[in-house]
C-alpha cells in the first residue's frame, strides 16, 4: 500500500510576487528546489500564514540566488507580496520507504535564504 507522506517542506517563506494573469504555479529560487529536494512540476500544497488560505499547485524554477517565490495564476488571488507561506511536497511511500523516509525541511528568513535545514524523523 501507497501511502501520502510529507516528502520536503520550506517554512515561512515570503511570497515576492503574485501574478494572476501569469500561466499556473508557483516559481521557487532553484537554490531552494536543490536544498529541499523538491524538483520543477512536482506538485505542492501551499498554506498562506497571514489568511489561512490553502492550495494546491506545481512547481516552475526560479533563477537560483534570487529568492523568488512567486505564486502565479488563480491561486496568486489569495496571496499578497509579503506574506508567510509554507510549501509542501508529498510523496507517495510504501511503508518500508516511510521507515527510512527524513522528510527534509527548511527554515528560510525574509530573503528566502535558508537559515536551517532540518530532517524530521519518521514515526512508529
Amino acid at each position: 500500500m501507497l501511502r501520502s507522506v510529507l516528502h520536503s517542506k520550506i517554512h515561512m517563506a515570503t511570497v515576492t510576487a503574485a501574478k494572476p494573469d501569469y500561466v499556473g504555479s508557483i516559481t521557487i529560487d532553484a537554490d531552494l528546489l536543490e536544498a529541499c529536494g523538491m524538483r520543477v512540476s512536482d506538485q505542492v500544497a501551499v498554506a498562506n500564514c497571514r489568511n489561512g488560505e490553502r492550495f494546491e499547485t506545481y512547481v516552475f524554477l526560479g533563477k537560483r540566488g534570487s529568492g523568488v517565490i512567486e505564486v502565479n495564476g488563480a491561486a496568486a488571488h489569495l496571496v499578497e507580496p509579503g506574506d508567510k507561506v509554507i510549501i509542501m511536497h508529498y510523496a507517495l511511500l510504501t511503508d518500508e520507504e516511510y521507515r527510512r523516509h527524513h522528510p527534509q525541511v527548511l527554515i528560510v528568513d525574509g530573503k528566502n535564504k535558508v537559515s536551517e535545514k532540518m530532517k524530521y524523523n519518521p514515526g512508529p
